[in-house]
Order: structure tokens, then C-alpha cells, then sequence
């Protein structure tokens, strides 16, 4: 992949990311292959930037009809109907990406993600999943993982005002220039099933109170048979319930998942436009960082509240990781 060079257009093309990152980085952008499931609105932000700065192809996954809630938070779906009548959400989002970036390869994968065998996912560099369950987070996952060859994979889901981001690079080696000096580091992640399986009470004091709550739903729904946003404020109670069982199993104040967080995130069906721009921006650039080996990549959660414009980094993982 380093031996190729970039073409006169890609030169032209990108020539002011090429400024900023070097032609090396845009090579490996132009040469790398990315899977996405779920087009929700933080994800289409995140195609829209990944489209534009240049990389090899993107494979879209999501056989859902449009809904009012996609059209509410999915700029890339057009709100005529005689446009999106019989197409799934990833075939529109396929036709306007295209768009974007005639450069890029953009393709529509049918079926159930979770089905596909490690052979599928072998053809990326890149995976990255949005909306899913929290057996389908773990599978996905460990299928990257069993794989001979590195694949980078992410979770993201924002609900409401709120986001997440989780990242695995399993053993990440990329370089660090400080002072005109150059040095190679490296960094071992945890897959997200060791992640979520550290004990609570071995978690920092000040730890993000969105990683608790996104557990306490993850946990809820899982439990339910629901999918992800298939909630609503009539299962409040049950959901505060869950939370009450799971602090006291983990010896966790209940203090670090506010009931009002909670609410919100459940009342919170609906994506909200500029949290998916945040989240979706800083999933960009973690995953040019991961394509090109180049600036220290987030490890391994981020967190996003609009109620108080914070962002927030945690390193979870298990005591010997």
C-alpha cells in the first residue's frame, strides 16, 4: 500500500489535506476500505466527513425503511418521498454520498450484519457500528478480532443530547512527533466486552456518568428483547429499577447515574442534529488517525453531553491491559 502513489487528480483533489497530514497519510486514506452499520444521523455525519477526505470505499449496511425519526437527524436523506418510496435507508444514503465525492466508492451491503462471516469482514480496514444490540457490539467485535490482519472497530450511538464513542485498535503502533522529534508508540486495547466487564467500583470516582447510564439501557434492553431507541418514557420506571439492581450489585452509588440522565436519554428517541455533528466530526478524525498511523488516538471511550458542552475521554479496561 505505501509503494503506490497518489494519482494527479487525488493530488489535486486533497492537496490541502495533504498540507496538513502528508501525502503518505491521504495514500493510506486512498487505499482503505470501511464498513458501516446504521445509518443514523451521528453516522451520516461521520460518512460525510470520511467521503470527503478521500478514503478507498465505504460500504453502507441498513436494510430499514425511512422513518420520521431518520428523516429528523439524517441530512442525507431527501424529504421527497417519490425519491426514498422502496429504497432502504442505506441505498439513500449511498446515492447522496456519492455525490460528495465522485472519487470514492460507495456501496450498499444487504442482510443481517451479524450473520456475515469473518470472511466478509476480512475486506476492511475499518468497521464501524451504530444503533445495534448489545450481543451484536460484542460479536461483531470479536469477529475483527479472531481476523489475521488488524481491523479498527467502533461503536457509536447518540440518544438525545448525549453521545458515545467506543474504539478498539487491539495492538495500535503508530508515531508521535513532539518537539521535531519522531517516536513510535504503541498502545493495547481491550475488546468491549472486557471493557464493559470491569467492575464498577474499580472505575475512577469522577468517571463519566453517561458510561453508567448507557450501561443501565444497553443492560435494559438487552433484557427486553428491544432494540436500541425502542424505549420510551413508560419504561422509566423499570429502567430506574435496573439502575437501583445494578448499583447495588456493583457496590456503585446510585448517585453516579442521575435519574434525570436517565430520563433523558430515554425520552430521548430522536437524535439531536448537532450532537450528531460533534460526535460523527471526532469519529472522523479518530478513524484517519487509526487509517494513517499518525497522532495520539482516543482510548478507548468518549463521551459527549450538549447539557454541559463537555467531552470526555475514559480508559477502560481491565487491570492488565
Amino acid at each position: 500500500m505505501d509503494g503506490e502513489q497518489l494519482t494527479e487528480q487525488e493530488t489535486a483533489l486533497y492537496d490541502r489535506q495533504i498540507r496538513v497530514w502528508g501525502a503518505d497519510a491521504q495514500r493510506r486514506l486512498s487505499k482503505s476500505h470501511i464498513l458501516v452499520f446504521g445509518m443514523k444521523g451521528t453516522v451520516a455525519e461521520f460518512c460525510k466527513n470520511i467521503v470527503l477526505a478521500g478514503v478507498g470505499s465505504l460500504t453502507l449496511v441498513d436494510d430499514q425503511a425511512v422513518t420520521e425519526d431518520a428523516l429528523s437527524a439524517n441530512f442525507l436523506i431527501s424529504p421527497d418521498e417519490n425519491v426514498y418510496a422502496g429504497k432502504t435507508l442505506a441505498e439513500l444514503c449511498c446515492d447522496s454520498l456519492r455525490e460528495f465525492n465522485p472519487m470514492v466508492r460507495v456501496s450498499v451491503e444487504k442482510g443481517d450484519l451479524s450473520s456475515f462471516g469473518g470472511d466478509f469482514f476480512d475486506k476492511f480496514d475499518v468497521v464501524v457500528v451504530s444503533c445495534c444490540t448489545l450481543a451484536t457490539k460484542k460479536l461483531i467485535n470479536e469477529k475483527c478480532r479472531k481476523l489475521s490482519k488488524r481491523v479498527a472497530f467502533y461503536t457509536v450511538d447518540c440518544r438525545d443530547s448525549c453521545g458515545e464513542i467506543f474504539v478498539d485498535l487491539q495492538k495500535y503502533i503508530y508515531t508521535k512527533k513532539k518537539n521535531d522529534e519522531t517516536s513510535e508508540c504503541e498502545l493495547q486495547y481491550p475488546s468491549f466486552q472486557e471493557s464493559i466487564s470491569v467492575p464498577w467500583r474499580m472505575l475512577p470516582r469522577k468517571m463519566s456518568k453517561l458510561y453508567f447510564a448507557m450501561r443501565v439501557l444497553e443492560k435494559f434492553e438487552e433484557a427486553e428483547g428491544r432494540n436500541p431507541g425502542e424505549i420510551s418514557i413508560e419504561d422509566l420506571l423499570a429502567v430506574l429499577k435496573l439502575k437501583k439492581e445494578l448499583c447495588e450489585a456493583q457496590s456503585l452509588n446510585e448517585s453516579h447515574i442521575p435519574n434525570a440522565l436517565l430520563e433523558r436519554l430515554v425520552m430521548g428517541r430522536t437524535e439531536f442534529p448537532p450532537v450528531c455533528a460533534i460526535i460523527g466530526g471526532i469519529l472522523g478524525q479518530e478513524v484517519i488517525k487509526a487509517i494513517s498511523g499518525k497522532g495520539d488516538p482516543l482510548k478507548n471511550f468518549f463521551f459527549f453531553d450538549a447539557m454541559d458542552g463537555k467531552g470526555m475521554i475514559e480508559d477502560i479496561a481491565p487491570p492488565n491491559l
